[in-house]
This record gives C-alpha cells, structure tokens and sequence, in this order.
C-alpha cells in the first residue's frame, strides 16, 4: 500500500493519501479545499488517479475539497452514511468495507466530537492504522462543545472503538497542532492527558466542560459549505475566498 501524509497548514489538517499498487485505485480521507491543486500535482507525480474522497465528518474549521476534486478528476465522493448528504457519491457505515482496490477500509462509527463522526480503520499487512478524524488526536482530543457533540459520548467511543485495539496500532489524526505527526493507541492509552492512565469519564467530563476555548474562525461557512461536500458558501468571508473557484458558488 502507497501511504502519504499532507498538511494544510491554515487549519493543521492532515490528508492522508492510501493507494492500491495493483490496482491504482486510491483515495484521498478528509481532503481540503485549499489544498486540491497541490493533491492533484501529487497523485500526477506518483502516476496516480484518484478514485474516491473521503470524510471523516462534516468538519467546521475548514472547507473539504471533496466537491473540487471529484469535479477535476471525476473520483467519487464518500462520507458517512448517516450524515444522507445529496451530493455524496457513497454512504459508508460501520460494518461495511470501503474497498479500494486490495485495500479495505474499515468505518467506525464514533461519535461525540460531532454525532455523524466516523473514523476508519485499516490493515496495512504488518500494523493496523487508525484514521481516527477529530474523535481522538495526539495527546488530545476533539471538542465537544458544538455540532451535537457530547464529552461522555466521545468517552464512549474512544474507550469502546479505539482503546480495544492493539496497543501498536498506529494512530493519525485529522489535526495536530504542535508539529507531530502520529501516535499509537498505547501511547494515548497512557499519556492522552484528557483520557490516559485511566481517567474516568466524571473526569474526562470535567475537563471537557472546563475548556474555554474561542468560537471557530471558519465553522459559519465550513458547516453550510461541507453539507454540500464543499461548495463554498456565500457567506466565505473575503478573507478566506482565495480556494473558492467561480464554480463553487452555492
């Protein structure tokens, strides 16, 4: 398997690039519209074309490029299944392999971060790989505070979904904001300082409920914009129109 790693540096989003070497199918998990010409110039220098997109959740701190590159490359845009999104190509869901290729991608349903939130499970042949969204993230987590999230949900899921994997499972997020790149599920399991050492939910509640922290910058347009897989709103702020081709208008 062909595996790539690309960071959007405005809002620290990872990309992550999986492919298929027998078959070239490959597919770009929670794309960003701002970065599309540059994942476009990637998969033409590794001689790829790109079959599907994929969303871990409708995410409120940047736009996905979900709807530009199925645009320019004719791939097929997937999300969670839950989310009945009219301009998704196709639904995934918990017990239901994504394939690419030779590949199979394992959804997760776990919600908490956001109440549509899946993450994607796959095995690489020699380790396991958890593209675990906004649920968990490198010695953190995602908030709770907005989009139908709940702190003792997102517990559940972390504890249920994550935590019962093999402690070498490797962990990539959709965010990190101090430079790092991947964990495992033992390392969060003992140093996540939200959930590691076995905190317990009242615990991890609290802290959640105590986090004071600043209304996302791009959550207005972000959410309207990626119900429909990242058509750019007409509410994108001057500041921030730079990515929306004339044909994204909504």
């Amino acid at each position: 398997m062909l595996f790539k790693q690309l960071l959007e540096p405005d809002s620290s989003t990872y990309s992550y690039l999986l492919s298929c070497p027998e078959s070239g199918e490959t597919v770009l998990i929670d794309p960003v519209l701002d970065t599309v010409e540059r994942d476009l110039k990637v998969l033409q220098e590794l001689g790829l074309k790109l079959t599907y997109t994929l969303d871990t959740h409708i995410h409120a701190d940047h736009l996905t490029g979900a709807h530009r590159l199925r645009s320019m490359s004719g791939c097929r845009v997937a999300c969670p299944a839950i989310d009945e999104l009219p301009c998704a190509d196709i639904g995934v869901e918990e017990g239901r392999p994504l394939r690419v290729g030779h590949i199979d991608i394992h959804p997760l349903f776990t919600p908490g971060h956001t109440d549509h939130h899946h993450a994607y499970l796959v095995d690489n042949g020699t380790q396991k790989m958890l593209f675990s969204g906004d649920a968990l993230l490198i010695e953190a987590c995602g908030r709770t505070d907005f989009q139908s999230g709940d702190a003792a949900t997102l517990y559940a899921s972390i504890h249920e979904k994550f935590f019962s994997l093999p402690d070498e499972t490797l962990v990539y997020p959709c965010h990190d904001y101090e430079q790092r790149f991947v964990s495992t599920i033992a390392q969060e399991k003992q140093r996540n300082p939200r959930l590691g050492g076995n905190r317990s939910l009242q615990e991890f509640v609290a802290i959640m409920d105590a986090m004071d922290l600043p209304y996302p910058r791009k959550i207005d347009f972000a959410v309207p914009g990626n119900q429909q897989c990242g058509v750019c709103p007409d509410n994108v702020p001057e500041a921030y129109r730079g990515p929306c081709g004339k044909g994204d208008q909504g």
